[in-house]
């Protein structure tokens, strides 16, 4: 019984490679954007808060897969393989570790839309809701960020000669 319970942790590999799937297509998806809009500029000469909102739109794009991949590697590496080589920034030893990593970039996720929706002149009327909404989620997750951090645990070298 304990083979067949150890081996349902293979489980999360089908939503682990599907974020990661989902990550490189907006990493992608938001590459081209970001080509097309400085082709578009330099051709056509669009004006510059038009760049802005499709250079943000793009960032946005980039950022939403960085996330998906945070989640994909973290996954992974949670419950299929602890040994992923991955930059140490993004090394994930338990769910803690990921749930910072997550909340990070969804921060500056939240503050790339933000900025999006501020330089839009359609959208100036939303400005003052976005920037309330954008402040109330950073300040939840911050709160939500310390109050279930856990303490590092202090190991104290043992002492042979006691």
């Amino acid at each position: 019984m304990n083979r067949v319970i150890a081996f349902t942790r293979f489980a999360v590999f089908i939503p682990a490679m599907a974020s990661i799937l989902g990550a490189v297509l907006l990493m992608i998806q938001g590459s081209v954007e970001m080509i097309r809009t400085i082709i578009n500029a330099a051709v056509n000469g669009t004006k510059l808060k038009l760049t802005i909102v499709e250079v943000l739109t793009a960032v946005d794009a980039i950022l939403l897969g960085t996330v998906l991949l945070v989640i994909g590697y973290g996954l992974y590496e949670l419950f299929i393989d602890e040994d992923l080589e991955v930059p140490v920034w993004l090394q994930v030893h338990d769910l803690d570790d990921l749930k910072s990593k997550l909340i990070g970039v969804v921060v500056a996720l939240i503050a790339v839309i933000f900025v999006g929706v501020f330089v839009d002149t359609n959208r100036a009327e939303d400005v003052i809701s976005f920037g309330v909404g954008a402040g109330a989620l950073v300040t939840g997750l911050a709160l939500f960020s310390y109050a279930t951090r856990k303490e590092k645990s202090k190991t104290f070298p043992r002492n042979p000669s006691v």
